[in-house]
This record gives structure tokens, C-alpha cells and sequence, in this order.
């Protein structure tokens, strides 16, 4: 990235544009295409804005303030700063780098001061803060190289990749904040709307530490690419939707009846996230604070949708009263499908059938006479070894998770029964971006990663970002008076 107003440039902004007029004026003669026209004029913009930039700057002065400046001590007293020396540092901004000369103002063992700094908003790195966003932005949809390359396409500013994951690190650091401080109002839920929570887990593939990195033969069931699990979690408000069974099976078989569904209004303010440092129980209070924000006096019914993870139901069970809890009847048909391919060849009509059938009894009430049947088959047909384990499993699962199995209720409330937001959100945060194909990763950079893109997917980039804007400059620039 050239500076601006260096020898090999313009030295002004009047020269830049009297240059690009020139540009314009001979690509008329020269009849260039519009790629070449368009190229050429971008790059001789960005000079033009540099340098008016640069002199904006300059014209801002040198952030002279008097002879002292008096800061406050974290002890509670005041120190006077009074030792004046001229700085200069550099900012690399969309227009190319800024050099900014100030007045710093220091004393014997503390950090020089300047006041200048905090006036423009500067940030604490090199890189502009709207450098960082676009950086941040490409870096949350697509691999560090491609978000690294795409911005010095934009810009002409090429940025190291261990500094782009470093800002990425940075980045995350107003999450909680930024949550806790959003007004109630902005997520409350409509009048007649209900609270709906999803939880589930997906693992993210880790690189390996030093002393796995040379094995001479893996242990039994060891992989190559260990996975750690990340905890996902989605929030959101929405009309209750009345469905009967046959509706429900209608979206999930190839049937020949297909009733005419009911219209579904989008969920309403939903936000997910995900964590893979914070303890699950941590996270599920995380959710609280989140349900508690949109229904503070509890007059709503609040909805939990989770898999048969029974350490997870017994946290959320721990961490909410007066809440529905629902097994995911998604995960029951991974079951299902499990007994049917045990006794039935895999993508036969007879699978499918025996699947069907039974998920039909089970969104009609009969969880317990879908546990006998399974159970009676076993016995009935003097089933041994794996296909005898399969069954017993099998019926095992829903007998266990009966009580949040109640599906006709649910149906007939307008309750959700899957966790389709948060298996969108398994997929659109973690999956598209976590598991290409080589990727391997630290845990300090996925769980920043997985939060940006959390606000991200949530619709809340740009508030965040001045949020943290915001809070920044309040870390970085202390509150002083001249003296």
C-alpha cells in the first residue's frame, strides 16, 4: 500500500483529481473497456481520497492542549502529565496509510498521553477500525485467505494472516456486553406469541496439540482429527402454529395424502450463538439471561426443544422452572430408522412403513404402546445379538424420555416438537464454516470466530460493531483535563 503523498504519487488532493480527469479525458481517446476504466478509475479515487484525507487530518492540528494534562489514578488521586513530546504513527485506512503527527503527554513511568488520538477515534492497532470490519466481515463467511485477499482487492491493503486472526481474537471482546445491554423492548415478544429456546451440540475439529502431533499407531476408536463439542443455542419468538399428525408426517414421508399446511409465520427476533469454551452449565444460564430479557414477568409460555442428551436435560431442568421441555421428534426417527434398518433392508417400502407407522402413533399420544410393540418384537421373533441389542436401544429411548414426548399437547398448543432453529443454526454456524475441508482449529480463535459469526447470522454486525467501537475508545483513552 503506497502512502499518500509520496514522490510516486499525487501530492495533493487538486493534483489526484486533475489526474483522474486526465485518465477519464485520454480513456475517451483511447476507447478502453469498461474493465480497464473501471479499474483505473477506483485506484486513482482512492489517491484522491487518500490525500483529502491526509489533509483533513493535518488541518486537525497536533492535538496541543496546554502545557499539562491531569488524568485520573486508578488509586483514586490525580496525576499531572506534563513531559510534551511530538509522535507520529500511522493508520492504514481504506484510502491507504494516514500519518498522523500529535502531541504526546508523559510523566516518569507512565504511557504517554494523546490527546489527538481520542478526538479522531483512532484504534490501538495499525489497521482502521472499518479495515477491521471488512476484514472481520470476509473472515466470518469464508476462510482467512479468501477474507485477507478480498479486502486488499477492495482496498489494496494486504494484511498478514496471523494479524487478521489476532483482530479476529480481538473482536469478540464486547459479546456479553453487547447481549446484556440491548433494551428489552427491542425483543420482546409480540402479544400472543410464545418463547421458544433450542439447545444441541456439534463438535468442531481442533488442531492437535505438540505431543499428539507424532503417534506411532492410534488406540482403538482413536481418530486422526479429534472433534470438540461446541454448545449452540437458539432464541426466539413466534406465533403458535395448531398441526395435526398427519400434517407433521405429510412434511416428513412421501405420502399420497397431502393436506393443505397451515401458514407459518417466520420466528420473530431470533438470535443464536454458540460457545466451545464456556461449560454447559454456564451457557444454559447464558439462555436464561436471553428468555428472562424477552419475558421478564414470565407470562409466556416458554418452549425448550433439546435432543436425549440426558446430562443436558437435567442442566436445563436445574436452570428453568415452569418451562415445557420437548425431545426433538427428530431424533426419535433417528431411532426409529435404527430398528426398521435392523430388521428391514435399508431404502425398502417395509422400512419406511414400520418407521411411519410408529412415528404416527407416537405424535398421537402412544409413546407407551410404541415401547411394548418394539419391545414384543424382540421377544416375538427370538431376536439375539446386535438385532436384539437395536430393539432393546431403541425402545430404551423414547420409555426414557417419555414425559417430553407428549406430542398430541404440543400439536394441539401450536408448540414446536424439533429443533429445526437450532440445527440451522448447527449448520449455518458451524458446519459452512468450521468443517471445510483441511480446517483445523485453536480454541481461543473458534470461540471468537464462533461468536462473530453468531452476531453475525443474528443480524447484529453492524450494531455490534459500533458497539465495540464504542467501548474501545473507552478502554483505550482515559478521561483527562488540561492544566
Amino acid at each position: 500500500m503506497r502512502t499518500v503523498g509520496l514522490p510516486d504519487g499525487p501530492a495533493s488532493g487538486l493534483e489526484a483529481f486533475q489526474e483522474l480527469e486526465r485518465f477519464l479525458s485520454d480513456a475517451a481517446e483511447a476507447h478502453l473497456g469498461r474493465s480497464e476504466l473501471e479499474r483505473g478509475s477506483e485506484r486513482r479515487s482512492r489517491e484522491l481520497v487518500g490525500l483529502s484525507l491526509q489533509a483533513h487530518v493535518d488541518a486537525r492540528g497536533d492535538g496541543d492542549v496546554g502545557e499539562a494534562i491531569v488524568v485520573s489514578d486508578p488509586d483514586g488521586g490525580r496525576v499531572r502529565l506534563a513531559y510534551k513530546r511530538l509522535h507520529t504513527r500511522s493508520v492504514l485506512t481504506l484510502f491507504g496509510e494516514v500519518r498522523i503527527k500529535r502531541v504526546g503527554y508523559g510523566a516518569p513511568g507512565r504511557e504517554a498521553i494523546h490527546p489527538l488520538d481520542g478526538e479522531l477515534g483512532l484504534p490501538e492497532r495499525i489497521y482502521s477500525y472499518e479495515c477491521q470490519r471488512r476484514l472481520i466481515r470476509g473472515a466470518i463467511c469464508g476462510p482467512f485467505d479468501e477474507a485477507i485477499a478480498l479486502v486488499a482487492e477492495m482496498t489494496g491493503l494486504t494484511v498478514p494472516k496471523r494479524s487478521a486472526e489476532q483482530i479476529v481474537r480481538e473482536a469478540d471482546v464486547d459479546f456479553d456486553a453487547f447481549y446484556a445491554e440491548r433494551a428489552q423492548a427491542e425483543v420482546k415478544p409480540a402479544r400472543g406469541e410464545i418463547l421458544v429456546a433450542a439447545i444441541d451440540c456439534k463438535g468442531i475439529p481442533m488442531v492437535k496439540p505438540e505431543r499428539a502431533l507424532r503417534v506411532v499407531r492410534r488406540g482403538k476408536g482413536e481418530k486422526a482429527n479429534k472433534k470438540r463439542m461446541a454448545t449452540v443455542a437458539a432464541v426466539h419468538s413466534q406465533a403458535p402454529v395448531v398441526r395435526t399428525p398427519e400434517e407433521v408426517l405429510s412434511s416428513l414421508f412421501a405420502t399420497d395424502e397431502r393436506p393443505e399446511r397451515p401458514k407459518r409465520t417466520p420466528p420473530h427476533r431470533k438470535r443464536v450463538w454458540a460457545s466451545l469454551l464456556a461449560d454447559k452449565a454456564t451457557f444454559i444460564a447464558d439462555v436464561k439471561a436471553e428468555t428472562v430479557k424477552r419475558d421478564p414477568r414470565h407470562r409466556r409460555t416458554w418452549v425448550i426443544v433439546t435432543d436425549g442428551e440426558r446430562a443436558l436435560q437435567r442442566r436445563v431442568c436445574q436452570t428453568f422452572t415452569d418451562v415445557t421441555l420437548v425431545l426433538d421428534l427428530l431424533h426419535v426417527l433417528e431411532k426409529l430408522w435404527k430398528a426398521a434398518h435392523a430388521l428391514h433392508p435399508e431404502d425398502s417400502r417395509e422400512a419406511e412403513e414400520f418407521v411411519y407407522e410408529r412415528a404416527k402413533r407416537i405424535l398421537g399420544g402412544q409413546v407407551s404402546q410404541v415401547v411394548k410393540g418394539l419391545r414384543l418384537i424382540a421377544t416375538k421373533r427370538k431376536l439375539t445379538g446386535t438385532k436384539s441389542k437395536t430393539l432393546e436401544a431403541v425402545a430404551g429411548y423414547p420409555y426414557s424420555n417419555r414425559e417430553r414426548m407428549k406430542y398430541d399437547i404440543y400439536l394441539a398448543n401450536g408448540w414446536p416438537i424439533a429443533s429445526g432453529s437450532v440445527e440451522g443454526a448447527c449448520k449455518n454456524l458451524i458446519r459452512d464454516r468450521f468443517e471445510r475441508s483441511g480446517m483445523r482449529w485453536t480454541p481461543q480463535t473458534a470461540e471468537a470466530l464462533l461468536r462473530l459469526r453468531a452476531i453475525y447470522l443474528s443480524g447484529d454486525l453492524d450494531a455490534y460493531w459500533e458497539f465495540h467501537i464504542q467501548q474501545d475508545q473507552q478502554r483505550l483513552y482515559p478521561t483527562w483535563h488540561s492544566s
